[in-house]
């Protein structure tokens, strides 16, 4: 469990299964974890959420993972940002997020619930 202050997480992605499956091990560790399968229903949440956390599949239909993110902390300043991909695409898409002044942090797919529950209580 969560020992600090729990954390709201906006989880984005278009395969409902892994979305789905970040939000239940999250939530039961602490976590008030909300799952969404598009970029703009992201962006709608997290205007309603104020989420401190956002865990975003990069490559996806329609807006990326990163345009999304990058919306998103327009909105929520505060809200951290944690990308995760298993496609080769995302270094380009983050490098062109770096070079205009966007810093996301990265995980590689598959990520083990264990090493993201790590990451988001070690660095927070």
């Amino acid at each position: 469990m969560v020992t600090l202050q729990t954390r709201r997480v906006l989880i984005l992605d278009d395969e409902q299964i892994i979305a789905n499956t970040l939000a239940l091990i999250l939530n039961r560790n602490g976590f008030e974890a909300q799952a969404v399968y598009s970029a703009q229903d992201a962006i709608n949440t997290a205007a309603q959420l104020s989420p401190d956390v956002l865990i975003s599949d990069v490559i996806m239909e329609g807006m990326t993972g990163i345009d999304a993110a990058i919306q998103i902390s327009q909105l929520v300043p505060s809200c951290r940002i944690i990308l995760f991909s298993g496609q080769a695409a995302t270094a380009d898409l983050l490098q062109r997020a770096e070079a205009e002044g966007h810093h996301f942090e990265i995980l590689v797919k598959p990520i083990h619930p264990r090493v993201l529950l790590e990451r988001l209580v070690n660095t927070q």
